[in-house]
């Protein structure tokens, strides 16, 4: 554990907590975790996460445009139903991405997990653009990539980074709870 994995946790865990909250700041705190964490994964060899990390910030620039030009409700953004149509074509976009990535990391860097890294990388981007884009279902998807980064990061001996990965799946839990209650709402 380093002082620089400690201010990424703390930044971390605001940038998501004000998303689970649907509060438009958690865009501009997020870009500063994930510029934190692209530092702490080319360290620890999880290039595809690293560059993830990159990819983060400018979708950060994305989402918070996103958010601020969207419908607000009580100073809160409104939340959507994915479309199905949608759906499949990004779930296919993340398998066809964690591929060539994934290939990319295996026969030209020295990545400790290439295929994994390039997986969790891809439909983490995926889950972004959901995020983004107010969709519920983005939650589900954070739930089930989140568990999964918990394991790489005890593997990869980043014990407060696997413990914040935890409590994001907690956070994720919050915000899916939240945002369908107020989808449902939305409804009425």
């Amino acid at each position: 554990m380093t002082p620089l994995e400690i201010v990424a946790v703390i930044f971390n865990i605001a940038g998501v907590w004000l998303t689970a909250r649907r509060v438009r700041w958690c865009w501009p705190v997020s870009v500063v975790a994930v510029l934190l964490y692209g530092w702490i994964f080319f360290d620890v060899k999880l290039y595809s996460d690293m560059l993830l990390q990159l990819v983060f910030a400018v979708l950060q620039g994305y989402g918070w445009w996103r958010w601020s030009t969207g419908r607000i409700d009580a100073g809160k953004v409104r939340v959507e139903r994915l479309p199905v149509q949608e759906a499949w074509r990004h779930l296919l976009a993340g398998v066809i991405g964690a591929l060539l990535l994934g290939a990319a990391m295996h026969h030209f860097t020295d990545a400790a997990l290439p295929w994994l890294d390039s997986l969790l990388t891809a439909f983490s981007l995926v889950a972004s653009l959901w995020a983004a884009r107010k969709y519920v279902v983005s939650w589900w998807l954070w739930i089930v990539l989140d568990t999964v980064y918990v394991g790489l990061f005890v593997y990869k001996d980043l014990q407060l980074t696997a413990a914040l990965y935890a409590g994001f799946v907690v956070l994720a839990a919050y915000g899916l709870v939240s945002w369908q209650r107020d989808l449902r709402q939305q409804e009425q």
